[in-house]
């Protein structure tokens, strides 16, 4: 045990000397710069541990996409963030939810679209229709090649390099019950994506927002269909799963209802209830990091509330 103490406090000496270039209200923010994988390109990974982190007690981890949104404002591209450290810590001080880490992952940037967008719905589509797609995503700027989703390299990144090198590192609950995962837009359909593919390592899913459109139109698009047929077979079994929506009606949130509403239908026809799938809708809300903040406490409580 003390030698694995040993090797643990070293990690963390040589993480905290690579720099904390984020700023956090709450606990503290580890920053892993150019992590390696053998599926897709090196990024940043971040880890904040919550305030008295410990190792002689185990926590539970909550992995979110697009990282750098999440903990400081004045270091995202927008100048907002999710202030995930003001919120969890704000959450596990009050004894509301169990004890939890965040390992947040940085998105690709310009290959951010390729990455969290789910694979084999869109391998299910026609030529043609993923043609239009790339036409699309060239036009809203998103692509400027032939557009070929490989979330399924991604995935596999998170669970078979990330999740491993997290629990080897820190101190976690490494089963499926306390390892979660979460994100907005196209971070909400990786999410999704994320726990039909891989429901023994997920037993969560928060999903913000979810772009259900995969590009920016409603109009003659094929892709939600391709989504609701591979949630017909690939939803998980909710005696051991949760999973979490919701969307606004403001700027790019506006094209999500009636989408996500053909999506409750699954939901339900699948078997989940208020007890273990939520979907939620915020009238006024509108598609930015200043609003999931507004509410992701709803997701982290419904995952990760204490038993009183």
């Amino acid at each position: 045990m003390k030698k694995n103490i040993s090797i643990f406090v070293l990690v963390l000496f040589v993480l905290l000397a690579n720099a904390q270039e984020v700023k956090v209200t709450s606990g503290k923010v580890i920053r892993f710069e150019n992590f390696k994988s053998k599926n897709i390109d090196a990024r940043n990974v971040v880890v904040w541990l919550p305030d008295g982190y410990t190792n002689k007690e185990k926590y539970a981890v909550l992995y979110m996409h697009d990282g750098q949104s999440l903990f400081d404002a004045e270091s995202s591209w927008n100048k907002q963030a999710w202030e995930v450290d003001e919120v969890a810590g704000k959450l596990i001080a009050e004894g509301k939810t169990q004890k939890f880490i965040v390992v947040g992952i940085w998105n690709n940037g310009a290959k951010r679209h390729p990455e969290y967008f789910p694979q084999k719905p869109y391998e299910s589509l026609t030529q043609n229709q993923k043609d239009t797609i790339t036409i699309q995503l060239q036009k809203a700027g998103r692509t400027k090649e032939k557009f070929t989703p490989y979330s399924d390299l991604y995935l596999k990144f998170l669970v078979t390099e990330l999740k491993p090198f997290i629990d080897k590192n820190f101190s976690t609950k490494k089963n499926q019950k306390s390892t979660f995962i979460a994100g907005s837009s196209m971070g909400g359909l990786i999410s999704m994506y994320a726990i039909c593919e891989y429901p023994k390592v997920f037993s969560g899913a928060a999903c913000l927002s979810t772009h259900w459109t995969g590009i920016f139109s409603a109009n003659n698009n094929p892709i939600p269909d391709a989504f609701i047929t591979y949630l017909k077979t690939k939803l998980p079994n909710p005696k051991n799963h949760k999973i979490y929506f919701d969307y606004g009606d403001q700027t790019l949130d506006s094209l999500y209802k009636p989408f996500q509403e053909k999506v409750d239908v699954v939901m339900k026809a699948k078997g989940f209830t208020p007890k273990n799938w939520e979907t939620k809708f915020f009238p006024g809300e509108n598609h930015s990091e200043k609003s999931w903040s507004k509410r992701l406490d709803i997701p982290l409580l419904f995952f990760l509330k204490n038993k009183q």
